[in-house]
């Protein structure tokens, strides 16, 4: 079972986020913005068919691979419409927008709609959580130093040297996707799983048909790396400023619903241009505390947010996007830090 982004009835009565939430709505910015939504929608789709199209025109020549580096990027643009669907920005009914994001996710870029909204999902309830958010699980990179002294694997050896590590491994994010897409088509529990099926191996085995047959094997594998590592790069860096570097919560440090969300998120400055590359999740704040808010509304009411923010004397973080990775990249290596130690040399207080 798939859980609702909404926020739910008890974190709206009589508490700080409360106050805000009522501002928020008194100031409209809970509104839908359907006209946004389908130009939004209609530009992304152009630039999705138009760059399918010149990879049919340009052929065997190798500048194909410039038409793979675009369309990692209308991938990762993909990747946001299907974000905003999830959270039911979009559409106003629950099977209008499971089935666009399938389309979106699961047919459109090969990415598992139903297994990653539940996973984000859990994110959002307990965001930057170590035992709670699915984000901070150590898989391949230690995020704490309390998961470095009993990492094993993979963990162990890449954590030693993982803030140099991080972004290169972004570059496996897209596959990882795919992957992960894929196993979870073997978890009886999940929603609609046939129809995710098909449309998730429908999309690899068109994908895949398609480079090769248009393609030399040599340019198609090429294509293929080009494509998918940029994209992994693309939709990682989105994410990584987020939450990366923030407080890491414990146990039963879970604090009420407006803190939890606002203290371990950043935002990230910028103008326009910023808010198509990251999709609007450089207002990662505001969109932690009112997930289903229109992307257009964000700006808006990060001035509301901020100016509540300072009146209860809640830290609210926002950096430029340099900074935001600078940030991030200290805090795996300050999380790393356990593995660099020589054996039976215990830490500095």
């Amino acid at each position: 079972m798939i859980a609702d982004t909404s926020v739910s009835p008890e974190q709206t009565t009589g508490s700080d986020f409360a106050r805000l939430s009522k501002q928020i709505a008194d100031h409209g910015l809970m509104a839908r913005r359907p006209g946004y939504y389908a130009a939004r929608i209609t530009a992304v789709g152009a630039l999705y068919a138009g760059s399918w199209t010149a990879f049919v025109l340009l052929g065997a020549s190798w500048w194909t691979l410039a038409v793979a580096a675009f369309l990692a990027v209308v991938f990762g643009q993909v990747a946001l419409v299907a974000h905003d669907v999830a959270h039911r920005q979009v559409f106003r009914l629950r099977k209008a927008s499971e089935m666009s994001g399938r389309i979106a996710g699961n047919a459109g870029i090969g990415m598992g709609y139903g297994w990653w909204q539940d996973k984000h999902t859990r994110h959002h309830a307990n965001p930057n959580h170590e035992e709670l958010d699915p984000d901070l699980i150590p898989d391949l990179l230690v995020w704490s130093q309390k998961q470095a002294r009993v990492a094993t694997g993979l963990p162990r050896v890449l954590g030693r040297s993982q803030a140099y590590l991080f972004f290169p491994l972004l570059m496996l994010e897209g596959f990882n996707l795919h992957v992960s897409g894929l196993r979870a088509l073997a978890n009886r529990s999940l929603k609609a799983r046939r129809l995710e099926g098909t449309l998730l191996v429908g999309h690899c085995a068109v994908y895949l048909t398609a480079l090769f047959l248009a393609l030399p094997p040599l340019t198609a594998v090429a294509f293929l790396a080009v494509h998918q590592c940029l994209f992994g790069l693309y939709l990682g860096s989105i994410f990584a400023p987020n939450h990366k570097g923030m407080p890491i919560l414990t146990g039963k440090d879970r604090p009420d619903f407006l803190r939890r969300q606002v203290l371990t998120s950043r935002n990230v400055r910028g103008g326009w241009f910023t808010d198509i590359a990251l999709g609007g999740l450089n207002y990662q704040i505001e969109h932690h505390l009112f997930p289903s808010m229109p992307t257009p509304h964000l700006r808006k009411a990060q001035t509301i947010v901020r100016r509540y923010c300072e009146e209860l004397g809640v830290t609210y973080l926002e950096t430029g996007l340099l900074t935001s990775y600078r940030q991030a990249l200290a805090s795996l290596h300050q999380a790393g830090a356990p593995l660099r130690r020589p054996k039976g040399t215990a830490a500095i207080a």
